[in-house]
C-alpha cells in the first residue's frame, strides 16, 4: 500500500499525539475533518493502522521479566503448536521464523520462577521438541515506529 505525504503526516501526528481528537488532528494538519476521517478509515482498512487502543506495560501489570523463547517444533505441527501458544497468557507475541528454531515467542513473567513454569508449560505442549530462552536484561530501544514513518515521509517527498 502506497502512502503519500499527507498519510505520513497523519501517521506522525497519531504517533506523536495519540490522545488527540480527530477534529484537533484536522486543525493541526490544515485539512477538513471529513478528509482526515476518510484517510484514517483507508489506513485502517489497508492495515497500516492496526490498533487504536492503549499500549500496556507488562512490568506495571506485575510481569517485569521479559524473555525471548525459541521453540523447536516437530515437523508438520507448526500450526497446532501456534494455536496452543494462544492459550498461554504470558506469551505476548509469537512468530514463525527461519534459523534456529521454528517459533520465536516474547514471554513475560512475574519473576524467574514464574518464567520457568511458563517454559515448562511450553515444553509440555504436544509437538514441542525443545526450547531455548534468552532473558532480556534492559530495553535499549523501545518499540517504536515514528522513525520509520519519518523515513517513509522523507522518501515520499523526494
Amino acid at each position: 500500500m502506497a502512502v503519500d505525504e499527507l498519510d505520513t503526516r497523519i501517521l506522525r501526528l497519531l504517533l506523536d499525539q495519540p490522545r488527540t481528537s480527530v477534529r484537533e488532528y484536522a486543525r493541526i494538519l490544515g485539512v477538513a475533518r471529513g478528509t482526515l476521517q476518510a484517510r484514517l478509515d483507508r489506513l485502517e482498512r489497508d492495515g497500516v493502522i492496526t490498533s487504536t487502543g492503549p499500549v500496556l506495560s507488562p512490568p506495571a501489570l506485575g510481569h517485569p521479566v521479559l524473555a525471548f523463547v525459541h521453540i523447536e517444533v516437530t515437523q508438520g505441527h507448526l500450526d497446532d503448536v501456534g494455536e496452543a501458544l494462544a492459550s498461554v497468557p504470558e506469551i505476548v507475541e509469537a512468530h514463525s521464523i527461519t534459523g534456529g528454531g521454528d517459533l520465536l515467542t516474547r514471554v513475560v513473567a512475574r519473576d524467574n520462577a514464574h518464567l520457568e513454569d511458563v517454559i515448562q508449560k511450553l515444553i509440555s505442549l504436544p509437538g514441542v521438541v525443545r526450547t531455548r530462552s534468552e532473558v532480556a536484561l534492559r530495553e535499549r530501544v523501545p518499540h517504536r515506529l515514528l522513525p520509520l514513518v519519518k523515513s517513509i515521509g522523507r522518501s515520499v517527498r523526494t
